[in-house]
């Protein structure tokens, strides 16, 4: 043999001992690659960045007077966008670190973030921030620096319970007749812990969620005709007796809504003040930064009603981009999930594009008048660290379903 094939040989030896030793040294928990390689979907990335820097600059125009006047900011002008800024760019660092994690490994963690959830539901029924004067919203709980919405967790953990469980007993939904009602009763339990906190809009989200993820998960489908007929019904017993399940205030916001009162300066004001801004901006808008609803005319603007803002400033055609960023990031969405490893992935990123755009459009509906004012956050744009870290943690999610590395060594 000539030296020069000895030394290619050497050459292709040494490279098999070093890729052998990379494989090796991957970092392994419960049998599978906790990180996974590969390229994950840069459109989806940038869409995300779109809406996020979008909802950052749309937040500091929409909140900075609210913040100069407020006593509880001290007149700090840059409180919200600070805040929110810092969370985002936390999120962004979370979201690029779960976007290397393997999705399989939260099947390993399931029942503790599905108790978790269920924990956090309980727990501020009972340990909450007083809203109203009644003490009948219960929706945040506070911790030390910050607060948290619990359904805001309880959404994510609906969802990768759901992916994971739909994958699991897939066989049994289709032999037993009796299993899909123990998943229906599991997601209605969840949105009646949401609804006991007078969070109407986060029960109807959640049970959104819920029943789309079932419809995607294989359940017969004569169960949605007969749930179908069951939901009428249902609804027509909560219309008769509403008065005796809904807090006092949730009577007057849909008593409110009913009337179109738009001289109301009370129940309604809020909503009146978001169709004034709408109206005010027009086709092309009055121009970044200079709203006049914000000026201590529209209720916290930098909250659930910062699309009428939007919607003043930038006028309707850029409200219609917006919209169609978010309508291209849940389409984007859908492909991934179509090209994803398993069932399992496949239903975690449909569960969460399902979120996002279910929660975008019950936002948009309230902030147009086209649904009662319920309290629903608009994804990327509304103020709240914490709900913020969690979107950014689902995109995270998302990203790494698309990415095409491994998921078990061989």
């Amino acid at each position: 043999m000539s030296t020069e094939d000895l030394t290619r040989n050497a050459r292709e030896n040494t490279g098999r001992s070093e890729n052998k030793k990379i494989k090796n040294n991957k970092i392994r928990v419960f049998g599978i690659n906790l990180f996974i390689d590969g390229g994950f979907d840069i459109i989806f990335m940038i869409l995300v960045f779109a809406l996020l820097t979008t909802g950052l600059i749309m937040l500091f125009s929409a909140s900075y007077i609210t913040a100069k006047y407020s006593p509880e900011t001290s007149g700090n002008a840059f409180y919200y966008i600070i805040r929110q800024g810092v969370f985002a760019v936390v999120g962004v660092c979370i979201m690029f670190f779960v976007s290397k994690i393997n999705p399989e490994i939260f099947k390993k963690f399931v029942w503790a973030i599905a108790a978790i959830s269920i924990i956090l539901l309980i727990v501020v029924l009972f340990y909450h921030t007083e809203v109203n004067q009644a003490n009948t919203i219960k929706r945040w709980m506070k911790l030390p620096g910050f607060t948290i919405q619990p359904s805001d967790v309880a959404k994510i953990g609906m969802i990768i319970t759901l992916a994971y469980t739909l994958e699991k007993y897939k066989k049994q939904l289709e032999k037993k007749w009796w299993l899909p009602l123990v998943f229906v009763g599991g997601v209605a339990g969840v949105c009646g812990l949401v609804f006991l906190e007078s969070h109407l809009s986060g029960t109807i989200l959640m049970f959104a969620i819920g029943i789309g993820m079932l419809f995607l998960g294989g359940i017969d489908r004569r169960w949605f005709i007969l749930g179908i007929g069951a939901a009428v019904v249902l609804f027509a017993l909560f219309w008769m007796f509403k008065e005796k399940i809904l807090s006092p205030y949730q009577i007057e916001r849909i008593t409110s809504f009913s009337a179109k009162d738009y001289y109301d300066k009370d129940t309604r004001w809020q909503t009146n003040q978001s169709l004034f801004a709408l109206g005010s901006g027009g086709i092309f808008g009055l121009g970044l930064g200079n709203s006049r609803q914000k000026f201590m005319y529209l209720p916290e603007p930098q909250n659930d009603f910062i699309f009428a803002i939007v919607g003043e400033e930038l006028g309707f055609i850029r409200c219609v981009v917006i919209l169609l960023l978010f309508a291209a990031l849940v389409t984007r969405g859908f492909i991934i999930a179509a090209r994803a490893r398993s069932a399992y992935e496949r239903l975690l990123v449909l569960g969460i594009c399902l979120q996002l755009g279910i929660q975008t459009v019950l936002n948009i509906l309230v902030v147009t008048d086209m649904m009662p004012n319920t309290g629903i956050s608009l994804p990327f744009f509304s103020y709240g660290g914490t709900a913020l870290l969690i979107q950014l943690f689902e995109m995270g999610l998302v990203l790494a379903v698309s990415r095409p590395g491994e998921r078990r060594p061989h």
